[in-house]
């Protein structure tokens, strides 16, 4: 599994985990037994330390969200911008711009017309007041 395709299944947890209180490890059990999907190690400590770290990025995000409240956004514009405020802030292998980038790609995939755009706007907040 590539590293693209492993965020995108850690993307899939966390989405899911927006509608559940379950922790991600038990997700992953169930997708495994439900589904018969493989869970890359990668996906699972991306997915986990974002659930480790929730309250971290989600007070990131918060901060960036001129005119805006966290709630009043998609579930899928949430868990990419968790995913990539996990990258930024916890995982110093991973470029910032690598991680800003790949969430732009998923919020393309994912998202509405305009999630790619302001993912990218609330990243790159993010990402100047972390110095990136």
């Amino acid at each position: 599994m590539t590293r693209r395709e492993a965020r995108e299944l850690a993307f899939a947890l966390l989405f899911e985990k927006t509608f559940t209180d379950y922790p991600v490890r038990q997700i992953v059990e169930n997708a495994v037994q439900a589904r018969d999907i493989a869970c890359d190690d990668f996906a699972l400590s991306l997915a986990e330390g974002v659930e480790k770290h929730m309250g971290e990025i989600d007070e990131a995000i918060s901060e960036h969200l001129h005119k805006w409240r966290k709630e009043r956004l998609s579930r899928v514009a949430l868990s990419i911008i968790r995913l990539s405020v996990y990258e930024i802030l916890y995982s110093e292998d991973i470029p910032v711009s690598v991680s800003i980038n790949e969430a732009v790609e998923l919020a393309k995939k994912y998202g509405g017309d305009d999630d790619p755009s302001f993912v990218n706007g609330v990243l790159g907040g993010i990402a100047r007041q972390e110095g990136e």
